[in-house]
């Protein structure tokens, strides 16, 4: 495995344990400032990782890998949802943890549909993102060969976000049902 494949996994494990310490820290210690600093640091782990990735590619002229394309990815998808993602986490800490704040919500029906299709549009930006960064590497490297597998990436990112919008707006016609209690 490269460099940069365990950058990512360190990035990712970093992130969660961020956004962990970053909760006992705001509820479970009553820090709020230091929680919020905490939480504040997983755009610190992409910057890295950003940096990483192009001086690899760049600066050490390495063939890119399939790691590199993911390491894109994950800066777009980072970017584009981290904060929802930091939302998510703090409902659930709040509810099951920490037993205060409302039960998190389970979507239905139209609400649903729109909920899905706004994540897919956090899609669409992440790929916006991280595909204008893939497209920049290849541009800056100036090599095809070099940088083959990042356009393959892009190619399968694509046709992954455009199945998500598809599959989000299919919530529009086939709305998702609450289940009903079978015992009444």
């Amino acid at each position: 495995m490269s460099f940069i494949a365990y950058l990512i996994i360190t990035v990712e494990i970093g992130f969660w344990v961020f956004i962990a310490a970053g909760l006992v820290t705001r509820y479970l210690l009553g820090r709020k400032r230091l929680g919020l600093l905490l939480l504040a640091m997983t755009p610190v782990l992409d910057l890295t990782l950003l940096i990483a990735t192009t001086y690899d590619i760049l600066a050490n002229n390495a063939t890119a890998t399939a790691a590199h394309g993911i390491a894109a990815i994950y800066l777009g998808v980072s970017l584009t949802f981290g904060k929802r993602m930091i939302r998510w986490a703090d409902e659930r800490f709040r509810y099951h943890i920490m037993k205060i704040g409302p039960k998190p919500v389970k979507r239905y029906g139209y609400d649903h549909a729109r909920y899905e299709l706004s994540g897919s549009l956090l899609h669409v930006l992440a790929w916006i993102l991280g595909g204008g960064y893939l497209f920049f590497l290849i541009y800056l490297a100036g090599n095809p060969e070099q940088t083959e597998t990042l356009l393959q990436i892009l190619k399968v990112w694509t046709l992954v976000a455009a199945i998500d919008v598809a599959l989000s707006l299919s919530y529009f016609i086939w709305p998702r049902k609450a289940k009903t209690d079978s015992a009444h």
